[in-house]
């Protein structure tokens, strides 16, 4: 797989952790919910350590689509049906205002990342989405339902968000970054456990008051349960060379259908979704779909992505189980840039004793009792039980070999290792001899 379209970008350099420190707040995790929870809590006043792994955003920020949009692919008529009208318009409208949180933040930082307002859309090539603008009016909001949209197929019919956005996130990401002057930032620093009130790393621990684990996949296995609350999937993205304008952003509304943006002369074409370490075809059919409406167009860029998925489509913020003073931002299902928005602003109340709307439904002690939850209970079984040597050392399931991108996978929880058992996607925490 080829690295994204973002990569090409200019980086900043921080230096890594070499000592034993104390902080007021410690974020670990160098993606969007870190550097936009970091940036919030400065704000407010407190002193904010950030540590990442890696460099900034060379986890899973830099593989989005960066589409800005309230408008995700489970749609709201399921999310009433599964969740409730409550939890459904609080899903909506802190989505919303996360749409409207990056608006501000990019004019009031002045943060050059090609940000757009456009509409987004998502299409039905076979109903008539009338019961979903029905469901979306239930919720206080008036989408427009539309039959003609700018794509090469024809379709029934799509439901139209306006004044939704896309941007370039590693260009806001480091525009952001370098204006936190509050925020001490080391990268390199991979955090391996916490005990009570400081977190340990190879190089020196960190002594914090409170802290954020905005790693993706939560990483300590003895709190919260979110080895069970959540899967990981993958999804892939060509971009091709395109001068056609296509008026915003798509989704269709197919578990496993296509999802479309443009980005300058690229037209950024998605497809996938299926478990970590499943079998999928979503490469091939990128491919057959590009060459039948787009035979003459070059191939620029193609990269994959992997989302952490939770029981109920929402994710979960808040409290990191019972662990003192330690919060959680997770389970963003495939919309990292409004959920880690959401995230920033529900933690930064809620760790400045401040009331938020939205606290509750977003809380990591909510019902886990759902049918994904037997879903994933009874993959973690079949692999604990699937005959191999190889192994997952975050819990022991069956590791299975990619050949497409030449990784070796676990579908329990998602941990990915390169073909030499390098780590390449948590919540494993080490690499694995293989």
């Amino acid at each position: 797989m080829d690295k994204s379209v973002w990569s090409e970008v200019t980086r900043i350099e921080k230096e890594s952790l070499q000592n034993d420190i104390e902080c007021d707040v410690l974020v670990i995790g160098g993606g969007m919910a870190g550097v936009l929870t970091a940036y919030y809590l400065q704000q407010a006043g407190r002193q904010v350590v950030l540590v990442t792994g890696d460099k900034l955003g060379n986890g899973i920020t830099k593989n989005t689509t960066a589409v800005i949009t309230a408008q995700h692919d489970t749609m709201f008529k399921d999310l009433i049906k599964a969740n409730g009208k409550c939890l459904a318009r609080d899903y909506l409208n802190a989505n919303l205002q996360a749409v409207q949180s990056f608006k501000e933040l990019v004019s009031e930082q002045q943060i050059d990342c090609d940000f757009e307002i456009t509409p987004s859309f998502l299409y039905s090539r076979e109903k008539i989405l009338d019961d979903e603008i029905q469901a979306l009016k239930e919720l206080g909001y008036n989408a427009e339902l539309v039959t003609d949209i700018d794509l090469p197929f024809e379709i029934r019919s799509a439901v139209k968000f306006n004044d939704m956005a896309q941007f370039h996130p590693l260009k806001f990401l480091y525009g952001l970054a370098n204006k936190m002057n509050g925020v001490t930032i080391y990268e390199n620093t991979f955090i391996t456990n916490i005990d009570g009130h400081t977190a340990f790393s190879e190089n020196g621990k960190i002594t914090f008051k409170q802290a954020v684990v905005a790693s993706h996949f939560p990483f300590i296995n003895s709190h919260g349960l979110f080895f069970v609350k959540m899967h990981q999937k993958r999804s892939y993205v060509m971009a091709i060379e395109s001068e056609e304008d296509i008026n915003g952003s798509y989704i269709d509304d197919i578990e496993e259908g296509f999802y479309f943006r443009k980005y300058g002369n690229l037209l950024l074409i998605g497809k996938g979704e299926h478990r970590t370490g499943t079998k999928t075809e979503a490469l091939e059919q990128l491919k057959i779909f590009k060459e039948k409406f787009y035979p003459q167009a070059e191939v620029k860029y193609l990269w994959g992505n992997q989302d952490c998925v939770t029981l109920d489509d929402m994710p979960y913020i808040g409290e990191y189980g019972n662990i003192p003073d330690v919060f959680v931002a997770t389970g963003f299902n495939l919309w990292g840039m409004t959920g880690s928005m959401v995230s920033a602003k529900v933690l930064a109340d809620i760790m400045c004793d401040k009331e938020n709307e939205f606290a509750h439904s977003f809380s990591t002690k909510r019902c886990i009792f759902k049918p994904q939850l037997f879903a994933n209970l009874g993959m973690v079984l079949v692999n604990m039980l699937y005959p191999t040597t190889k192994r997952c050392p975050h819990l022991g399931c069956a590791l299975k070999y990619n050949k497409r991108e030449h990784s070796w996978d676990c579908s329990c929880h998602g941990s990915r290792f390169d073909s030499d058992g390098k780590l390449i996607d948590n919540p494993a925490m080490k690499n694995k001899k293989l």
